[in-house]
């Protein structure tokens, strides 16, 4: 029984020094920029030494590339918490395109995700990264309505694709000190026209 509760209490100390590293480095990226940070000013913001960074991540890259997946899974949880348990699919897809744009709102998470992850990660591998995550969630959604019959059936991965982009640029239009009611009247009315 000792050993079980030694063996937690490490497994927990090792999930307290990623977190510790992700969110010191999730400050310093939008401080000072993905290129100007250090691995030196990461671990003393985190309170960890550089072989524990190196020992969770292989280098700064691979630690943005956590810093990266963390805010994509919150932002697919954030997503599917707005989603009213039951609401039809339609609404479930409008629904998920208000959680999106909260959770974007979340202080410097666009430019986190939508400026410096595209130019560190390259758009192929963050793609990847947000299929598993926003992306599933909205792939699901969109399977869900056409399989009720209530949007058009359409290749569903080019759609999802082109609604990811519709969706980022509103994130970014409303970063920038866009009118919210104006964006949010132009995604309904996008997403209306999918309608059968």
């Amino acid at each position: 029984m000792q050993e079980k509760q030694s063996r937690r209490t490490n497994e927990q100390r090792t999930q307290e020094t990623r977190r510790a590293l992700i969110a010191a480095a999730r400050a310093l990226f939008l401080a000072k920029g993905y290129a100007d940070t250090g691995t030196p000013e990461i671990v003393a913001a985190a309170g960890v030494t550089r072989g524990a960074l190196y020992h969770h991540f292989e280098d700064k890259r691979a630690l943005f590339l956590g810093v990266v997946e963390s805010e994509l899974a919150a932002v697919a949880a954030e997503v599917e918490q707005a989603e009213t348990p039951g609401a039809d699919p339609f609404e479930a897809l409008v629904e998920g395109g208000w959680g999106f744009f909260d959770a974007m709102a979340k202080e410097g998470r666009t430019r986190l995700l939508l400026i410096e992850a595209p130019a560190v990660l390259g758009a192929a591998e963050l793609a990847e990264l947000d299929r598993r995550h926003g992306g599933r969630t909205l792939v699901e959604g969109l399977n869900a309505a056409m399989k009720g019959g209530i949007i058009r059936t359409l290749p569903v991965e080019p759609l999802a694709a082109m609604l990811s982009a519709v969706f980022d640029r509103g994130a970014l239009a409303l970063q920038a000190g866009a009118d919210a009611k104006e964006i949010r009247q132009v995604i309904r009315s996008i997403l209306e026209g999918l309608r059968v």
